[in-house]
């Protein structure tokens, strides 16, 4: 528990540094289920079936710039680097090699 308190604190913190940057953000997805987990994983959309998501320290987030919904890795870095930058365990999609753009999790 006090684990995802502290990863929604720097969720907090996440958005209102991207609202700043000029960057309106949505909810997306939370916790998620293990059932709901395979399901991605059996359609390609993930890679493991041990997501950070199954233990609700992941979350994802949309992000809208002027044009509408953005994946653009230049507006998108700054934020990613922002969030690993709370917390030696956060860690950003949009750098990894399998690319999950909205996804910003905290490990264990």
């Amino acid at each position: 528990m006090k684990s995802q308190a502290e990863f929604l604190l720097d969720v907090c913190k996440l958005i209102t540094y991207a609202s700043s940057a000029g960057l309106v953000v949505t909810g997306g997805e939370l916790y998620r289920t293990a059932d709901q987990q395979a399901i991605y994983v059996r359609d390609g959309k993930a890679k493991t079936s041990k997501s950070q998501h199954l233990l609700r320290l992941a979350i994802d987030l949309n992000f809208f710039d002027d044009d509408g919904l953005t994946y653009d890795i230049k507006k998108l870095s700054p934020i990613g680097t922002y969030w690993q930058s709370l917390h030696p365990k956060n860690q950003w999609g949009g750098f990894w090699k399998f690319v999950d753009m909205p996804h910003f999790e905290r490990r264990l």
